[in-house]
């Protein structure tokens, strides 16, 4: 038998963390997907997806993923019925995610380096050496470079790769394809 789940879109709220007796988490988040086609009016409707994440993964979504996040999920189809306040039987079709990640970077806050409630940087620009300050001021006050990187993080020193003007010649033999 077959039972997967692939969906891919954004979370309606921000998921609902909760703890179980035992101790473990659990979220419960609603996916609205886009469907592939649009009605008659020529609008792209959506369908609403509950869906349901346990254990650690429940925790780092509900730290990470907020209104809005654009999210892929991987998991299952799980059928379950209970009886409300009233005696009436209620029946709920979800998806149980095994897996979920982030589709989308967290926003930037005007392109600076901030972070937000979670102690996340809201932006992922200083992974990157272009962002990195590898200068350092001489006493003349003259911008130097650190170890042949620009101020910019640019590597300074001769590129190996960097084409003399000259062709080079390969034969069809050394392609690996």
């Amino acid at each position: 038998m077959i039972n997967s789940v692939v969906l891919v879109g954004r979370l309606t709220k921000d998921p609902d963390l909760r703890f179980t007796s035992s101790g473990s988490a659990v979220a419960t988040f609603t996916l609205a997907v886009n469907r592939n086609f649009t009605n008659a009016d020529g609008n792209r409707e959506a369908d609403f997806i509950q869906c349901v994440i346990w254990r650690k993964p429940a925790e780092t979504m509900a730290n990470y993923a907020k209104k809005g996040t654009l999210l892929g999920v991987t998991g299952r189809i799980q059928t379950r019925n209970y009886e409300n306040q009233q005696g009436q039987r209620i029946y709920v079709t979800e998806v149980v995610c095994e897996n979920f990640q982030l589709l989308e970077s967290l926003k930037s806050d005007e392109n600076s380096q901030q972070q937000n409630d979670t102690g996340v940087p809201t932006n992922f620009e200083g992974n990157y050496p272009s962002n990195q300050n590898n200068t350092f001021k001489s006493q003349d006050n003259s911008q130097q470079t650190i170890d042949g990187m620009s101020e910019h993080g640019f590597n300074t020193k001769a590129d190996p790769f960097s084409g003399t003007g000259q062709t080079i010649d390969i034969a069809d033999d050394d392609l690996p394809f």
